[in-house]
């Protein structure tokens, strides 16, 4: 999708205010629901994604199964919001020895697997909104010692509120971000 790109600095796949925020992404929705809401805390839409089962309830982007994001941007970063459920997210990248590696982050995971293909990883996250970022080359070094060439699929599972999934070149601090790719909290949120 985006392999013939020219990428650096910020690559957003999902913005919750866009106008067709999930135009490239595909959803699959049993026992749940994907829907645009105006979250309180942040007094602006962001995309919901709940479901009673977290593997049944989630959306995949790009939306060709055959296709890949060809993504080499090695950061990224997801402003999701904390539903105090079961909540998942698979990356699939594609590795120096052209392998495709799949890593899963969930809530409800305690310890660390790794397999030949594979590691699931556990993922605390604070109360309310949080910024998950994943650092792919170092990840799939520690992992597999192998190296990271490109993202190939992104899968965000039940349950969680979503507000923004991009990629970036760097770590940035809060005063580097551009507005829009900021979390501004309401003065009058209720705990």
């Amino acid at each position: 999708m985006y392999r013939n790109s020219f990428q650096s600095g910020f690559l957003s796949i999902l913005y919750s205010v866009g106008s067709k925020p999930l135009q490239i992404w595909d959803k699959k929705v049993r026992n749940g629901h994907i829907k645009r809401i105006t979250d309180n805390d942040i007094q602006s839409l962001v995309l919901e994604v709940e479901g009673t089962n977290v593997s049944t309830t989630y959306i995949t982007c790009p939306t060709d199964p055959k296709k890949g994001l060809g993504i080499k941007l090695p950061f990224l970063v997801m402003i999701i919001k904390n539903l105090k459920k079961y909540f998942t997210f698979e990356v699939q990248v594609v590795d120096d020895k052209d392998m495709r590696r799949r890593f899963r982050a969930s809530n409800f995971q305690s310890t660390t697997r790794i397999k030949t293909f594979s590691c699931t990883l556990p993922l605390r996250l604070d109360e309310g909104w949080n910024y998950i970022q994943f650092n792919l080359p170092d990840f799939t070094w520690q992992t597999f010692r192998t190296k990271y060439i490109e993202t190939h699929r992104v899968q965000i599972h039940a349950n969680c509120r979503i507000r923004r999934v991009y990629f970036s070149d760097r770590l940035y601090s809060e005063d580097e971000l551009p507005a829009e790719f900021k979390l501004y909290l309401s003065k009058s949120r209720h705990r």
